[in-house]
């Protein structure tokens, strides 16, 4: 009996407390106020837990191994089973969790669906340049040289 009881509570010790984790890229104002509606909705409950790629701490490793690169090509969430879902099924499901699921319901209709995958695409490609940043590959070599720097302590501020 003691042993299925330490089965259980190691379950219980790993098991996470959301049931969705979105990775969403914190400098991007039109993500963040998403973020903020979604935070709103969710109420404290803790049914999403938001994790921020732009923070410089971000661990694929803990967050689905989704990289900060896949991350901010598409948005990614993570499931409490370590599966990662993308693109408008980030949407469908988180929406679903928060109880808005009707929202996205359309979206599981395959044609609509692929339609919606489709412009999210569109959007998810021109992102960078409608928030006014820079592209993907200077948003890499900038976060690459900061991390080393933070890193190997080879940089000092003048």
């Amino acid at each position: 009996m003691s042993a299925a009881k330490t089965e259980f509570s190691e379950s219980v010790e790993v098991e996470p407390s959301w049931q969705i984790e979105l990775l969403y890229d914190g400098e991007c104002p039109l993500c963040v106020r998403e973020v903020n509606f979604l935070q709103k909705r969710d109420a404290g409950r803790g049914l999403v837990a938001f994790v921020d790629i732009a923070d410089d701490r971000y661990n694929p490793e803990a967050h689905g191994g989704v990289d900060y690169e896949t991350a901010m090509g598409r948005i990614h969430a993570v499931l409490p089973d370590g599966t990662t879902v993308n693109n408008v099924e980030v949407f469908r499901r988180i929406y679903e969790i928060l109880g808005m699921g009707w929202i996205y319901a359309v979206t599981k209709l395959p044609v609509i669906g692929a339609i919606a995958n489709w412009l999210y695409g569109i959007w998810a490609d021109w992102r960078l340049r409608l928030t006014g940043r820079q592209d993907l590959a200077t948003i890499m070599s900038d976060r690459t040289k900061r991390l080393e720097c933070d890193v190997e302590g080879r940089c000092r501020s003048n």
